[in-house]
């Protein structure tokens, strides 16, 4: 049976519940219902972080967590018992990515840098423009950006759409640290929410949402692998690799476009993701992504609300198991994961939305 640990560091679920619904305008975060595999352990690390979102680590340990409709970015420290909001008023800061001691935060058509972070937290420095050059309009999940080995920037630009051409969107690019030197790294990307580089391999992975409307059960999600610069993966002309876009397929063989190396299922709306590399966790699940599903918005019966691990091994994903549970009630959400951050003592933080909260998982006593 799955394990189920309801505390946050010491204080009842119960008097939790209690606390969180008596002031809160979010919901209380369902602990007593989350379930992971046995020897894990789960706890609330925040429940004070509104809309949280995506998630980076500064070399102090502070996570810092970006939001998309709250428009703030939050920093939070103490082991999550303390959080500030050291930015406010942004359009959809939703991707955050630290380098070299200075935080990089996406804002939609704006990427902008806080230098000197860490050590700015209670004063946090006017932001500095990185650029203003990207588009205007981004899919739901806002920008997830990253810095990669090569200590680029890299930026998700999804399309603004369910299914289009537009020029410009449907893409994931990369630039230097100031911003210079634009190139494109993948193509024919719906909307990717999340991405990271194989340990050993330094080869690039990323999520990507499917197109809807096309029913229930297709086309799935995908987990992608990039083999060269610029390689193309079919969006809006093919799904998952082997069906054609109805209105625009003709003329665009899906032989063409690379295929997903993993299908995670329809519209289970896969976004962070991270290769786990540390060493907490059984060794079985090192070099294994953990992906964080947001739900389905629109399906008959909803998909995904949960977190899986990917088995990787060499260049191939060869399947996948739950790995944090109980975000869903029957048909009722309970919760919504949207990223996955591993910390430095090897412990995953998962970022859930809908709770304005961030998890711990931990293995072990």
């Amino acid at each position: 049976m799955p394990h189920v640990l309801i505390h946050r560091f010491g204080r009842p679920a119960a008097l939790l519940f209690l606390l969180c619904a008596g002031g809160a305008s979010q919901a209380a975060p369902p602990l007593q219902r989350l379930q992971v595999p046995p020897g894990f352990h789960v706890a609330i690390y925040s429940d004070q972080v509104p809309d949280a979102r995506k998630m980076t680590v500064g070399n102090e340990r502070t996570v810092f967590v970006g939001s998309s409709d709250a428009g703030k970015v939050y920093a939070v420290t103490d082991s999550g018992r303390k959080v500030r909001v050291i930015a406010s008023g942004l359009h959809e800061p939703s991707g955050v990515a630290y380098h070299d001691g200075a935080l990089y935060v996406s804002a939609v058509e704006r990427i902008l840098k806080f230098p000197d972070i860490e050590n700015h937290l209670d004063d946090p420095p006017s932001p500095q423009v990185v650029t203003d050059k990207l588009p205007d309009r981004a899919h739901a999940n806002g920008r997830f950006i990253a810095f990669g080995p090569d200590g680029k920037l890299y930026v998700s630009i999804g399309a603004p759409c369910n299914v289009c051409e537009k020029p410009g969107f449907g893409k994931i690019i990369r630039m230097n640290p100031d911003g210079s030197d634009m190139q494109d790294v993948a193509l024919g990307v719906r909307n990717s929410a999340g991405f990271d580089w194989q340990p050993g391999t330094h080869k690039f992975w990323f999520t990507d949402n499917g197109r809807d409307e096309l029913g229930d059960d297709i086309p799935s999600d995908e987990l992608n692998r990039v083999d060269r610069l610029g390689e193309n993966f079919g969006f809006p002309y093919c799904h998952e690799g082997d069906i054609p876009d109805p209105e625009f397929g003709k003329g665009h063989p899906c032989k063409d476009y690379a295929p997903p190396a993993f299908k995670p299922g329809a519209h289970v709306a896969t976004l962070g993701m991270r290769f786990y590399t540390g060493t907490m966790f059984p060794k079985e699940y090192r070099g294994d992504i953990f992906i964080a599903e947001h739900g389905s918005w629109n399906r008959s019966s909803k998909s995904g609300y949960r977190v899986v691990a990917v088995r990787v091994q060499g260049d191939k994903a060869t399947g996948q198991q739950p790995f944090l549970t109980g975000f869903l009630d029957g048909q009722t959400t309970l919760g919504r994961p949207v990223d996955v951050q591993p910390l430095p003592d090897g412990s995953l933080l998962v970022s859930d939305d809908f709770n304005g909260a961030i998890y711990r998982v931990t293995y072990g006593k």
